[in-house]
Formats: structure tokens, C-alpha cells, sequence
């Protein structure tokens, strides 16, 4: 019995406490990936176990050893989404959006799955926010989609980042760079993991990706994929780079990204931090030109990234960023009595159709306990109804901060305490001014 009380291993709770950061974090990235015209698309939580075997890439470690996968009741092969992009290209092939008015800007938040070693930062079930940019093959796209990703991470109040961008090529120079690491990594085969020796004959790059130490401290003095690009390539990412600088968005180059999913192409990107451990990539993306074309539709260049939500909150907090508070309370109204609860709930009716937060007694508690909820909620306003008050249609609204009261007239209780709680906010507003001088 103690188990199914406590959350499975890699899996967290969001108490209503905490709700409101993540609302923050969601409201401002949607909002600032429409300035961008994303517009917000959500897709099934589980897709066809293929979607994304074939298409994320059976070498890499998220198909390898980190998909949940399970058959369904009809046999057939079903898996949580390790990551979101392959459904929402899926959902694009099969609704048509790739041959609607192109590009199609796509932006989305959601659950993902993966069986990882439980850390800061990295958790069994995580949450992403991410974009994908469909139908746009021009460098100016790269810049576009990394500027949203930077200002995104400004606007939720990060410190302290760096991107890295790098290119990994297409298909065809990418051919002379398999063999440079093939002969590179064969120099070290009796020191590679057993899962490396695979990847050496059927994909050398993800060893490049593998996160045992030895193979990471082997993949160090790897041939680097930037010193194979073919001119088509070179050129593209020599344009992604005058993009960036025509916006101020400073990056450094570093040749050893190549993402850990095999349908990146061209331009590659991370921006990372020191502040959230070992897990210092907090947004990464790029270019998988050949993705749509290798699921089915019409070959179609495209873009995007991804950011996970809870390593995100966790930066904010190690950077002690303050997050805009949780709306309070606006009033508690406590009744004495059946006919005082009965015109309690009725003004409170009233109050939330003109867009108040209030409550009042549903427990039948006495006066003394219910302004003690009151003040834990953190009530900005309180008032008491009693029979005088039903008697004279008033009741005396007190400010729970200052105990400063004011009487009113239930028939305009909406109007004063409009007029109170912007007093109230003002009064704040110059109390910070002066504390900060």
C-alpha cells in the first residue's frame, strides 16, 4: 500500500503551489512564439511504435534503451512519445499541412517519456515546449527559429546562456565523413561499449553522442563533421552565420554537436548553462530536411527545437530568478449563519462574473477558523456577514494586510473593491520604489 501513495520513480507531482510557475513559463512562450506566427498544435501522447523507430533512429540511445513500448490490446506495437517532432510531422503528412501555404509554423507543449537514470533535470516523464518551422529551407529560417528559441529563454527571465550552433551536413557529405570516423573509432574498438561496436558499422555519428565516459573521452579527438561539408553546405551555414550576426545574436561554434536524434540535417544548435549540473543543455534543435520525405510525404525542408520545462525551472531557480507571484484571493467573505451563507454564495456569484477570485465558508465552520483560512489563503480582502449586515445591506471590507476597513453596500461591493485592491497595488508598487531606491 505504501507504493501506490508515493509517484513512480522519474515522475513528479505539480502542486497547485507550484501551478502557477508553470503557467507563467507557458503562457509566455506561446505568446512569444506567436510573435513569431507559431500557432499551438497537439498531438496524441502515443503514436505507432514506427513513427518513431524509424524515424528518430534505431542506433540512437532514445529508441535503444529509453522508449517506452507496449503492445496494445489489438497486438499492435504502441509507444509514449520519447520526443514530440516526429508526431507532429506525422500529424502534418496525414491533415495536409505540408500542402498547405508554406512554411507552417508549429509550436506545441507536452508530456514526453524516456527510461533515463532519474537526475536533476532529467526525469521519466518530462515536459517540452518546442516549435517546428515546416517548409522553410533558407538560412534566414535557422536564424529565425534560433532568435525565437533565444528571446523565449530572455522573456521567462534565464541568465547567463550561450548558443552553440555547428552544421552536420547533408546525406552527401556526410558519406566522407562516416568513413574519416569509422577509420578514427576502429582504432579504438576494443575500448568501445558493447552498444558503440554496433553503432560503428551502422552509424558511426552516434557514438559521437554515446554517454558512457570512456567512449565521450574517445569521442574527443574525433575527426569534426564542419571539416567535410560540401560547398552547398558550407555555404548555407556561412549564411545561418551572417544571419545571426545581422541580429546581434552572439554564438560560438562547436563542431562536436550532432543532437542525439538522426534526422537532423545542416544546422544544429544548442544554448546551454552553467547553473543546472551536469544536464547544462537547456534548448536544442535544427534542421531534418530529409524527415518528411522519409515518413511519407513530399520531401519538404524543415526546422525546429525543443525545451525541457521542469530543467528550465530548475535553471530559474538556481539562478534565483524571481517568477511573477501567484494571484491571491481577491476576498474571503465569511457568513454566520444559513441566511448569511445563502447571500455569501449569492455576492460571490456576482464578484467572479465581474472577474474576482472569491470565496467563502463551505466547510460550516465558526468565525474564528474561517478568518484563519482566510489568512492562510493570503485573502487580500476579507468581510464578515452576519444578521446586521443582511439587516442593513452592508458589511465593512477589511484589508488584510494594513486592517485598514472600508464599509460598502453589497449592491456596489463589485466597483469598490476594484477601487481597493488597484489602491492596494499601487501602494506596493511605491513601496518597492522607495525600498529600492
Amino acid at each position: 500500500m505504501a507504493e501506490i501513495n508515493h509517484a513512480i520513480k522519474g515522475t513528479g507531482d505539480v502542486l497547485p503551489n507550484d501551478s502557477h510557475r508553470w503557467q507563467f513559463l507557458e503562457k509566455t512562450m506561446l505568446e512569444t512564439a506567436r510573435l513569431y506566427g507559431f500557432r499551438e498544435i497537439r498531438v496524441p501522447v502515443f503514436e505507432h511504435t514506427e513513427v518513431f523507430s524509424r524515424n528518430v533512429g534505431d542506433t540512437t540511445d532514445v529508441v535503444q534503451k529509453e522508449m517506452y513500448t507496449f503492445d496494445d490490446k489489438g497486438g499492435r506495437s504502441i509507444t509514449l512519445r520519447p520526443e514530440l517532432t516526429a508526431g507532429v510531422i506525422r500529424s502534418s503528412i496525414e491533415h495536409g499541412l505540408i500542402y498547405d501555404a508554406l512554411p507552417q509554423k508549429v509550436c506545441y507543449i507536452g508530456g514526453c517519456y524516456r527510461y533515463e537514470k532519474p537526475q536533476a533535470g532529467r526525469l521519466r516523464e518530462f515536459h517540452q515546449f518546442g516549435v517546428e518551422c515546416i517548409g522553410a529551407g533558407n538560412p534566414s529560417a535557422d536564424a529565425e527559429v534560433i532568435a525565437l528559441a533565444n528571446q523565449v529563454l530572455c522573456d521567462i527571465g534565464v541568465k547567463d546562456i550561450s548558443l552553440e550552433i555547428n552544421s552536420i551536413g547533408c546525406p552527401t557529405c556526410r558519406k566522407e565523413y562516416q568513413k574519416a570516423l569509422k577509420e578514427y573509432f576502429n582504432s579504438h574498438l576494443d575500448e568501445l561499449c558493447d552498444t558503440c561496436k554496433d553503432r560503428l558499422e551502422r552509424n558511426p555519428m552516434r557514438i559521437l553522442d554515446c554517454k558512457s565516459p570512456v567512449c565521450s573521452e574517445i569521442a574527443k579527438n574525433a575527426p569534426v563533421v564542419i571539416d567535410y561539408l560540401c560547398d552547398e553546405c558550407n555555404e548555407h551555414f556561412s549564411s545561418v552565420k551572417k544571419h545571426l550576426d545581422s541580429i546581434g545574436l552572439k554564438y560560438t561554434i562547436n563542431p562536436h554537436i550532432v543532437r542525439g536524434l538522426d534526422y537532423y540535417t545542416r544546422t544544429v544548435f544548442e544554448f546551454v548553462s552553467g547553473s543546472v549540473g551536469a544536464q547544462s543543455t537547456v534548448c536544442g534543435g535544427g534542421r531534418y530536411d530529409g524527415l518528411i520525405g522519409q515518413m511519407g510525404g513530399n520531401p519538404t525542408p524543415s526546422l525546429g527545437f525543443a525545451m525541457g520545462i521542469e530543467r528550465l525551472l530548475l535553471l530559474l531557480q538556481n539562478q534565483k530568478t524571481e517568477l511573477p507571484p501567484d494571484k491571491k484571493c481577491d476576498i474571503y467573505i465569511a457568513p454566520m449563519g444559513e441566511n448569511a451563507s445563502i447571500k455569501a454564495s449569492m455576492i460571490c456569484a456576482k464578484l467572479r462574473k465581474d472577474g474576482f477570485e472569491a470565496q467563502t465558508d463551505i466547510c460550516g465552520r465558526g468565525l474564528k477558523a474561517q478568518m484563519k483560512y482566510a489568512d492562510k489563503i493570503g485573502a487580500s480582502f476579507s468581510t464578515v456577514i452576519g444578521d446586521n449586515e443582511l439587516e442593513t445591506n452592508k458589511s465593512v471590507i477589511k484589508n488584510m494586510a494594513t486592517g485598514d476597513t472600508l464599509e460598502v453596500s453589497f449592491d456596489d461591493i463589485s466597483e469598490k473593491l476594484f477601487s481597493l485592491i488597484n489602491e492596494s497595488a499601487l501602494e506596493s508598487l511605491t513601496d518597492s520604489i522607495y525600498k529600492n531606491g
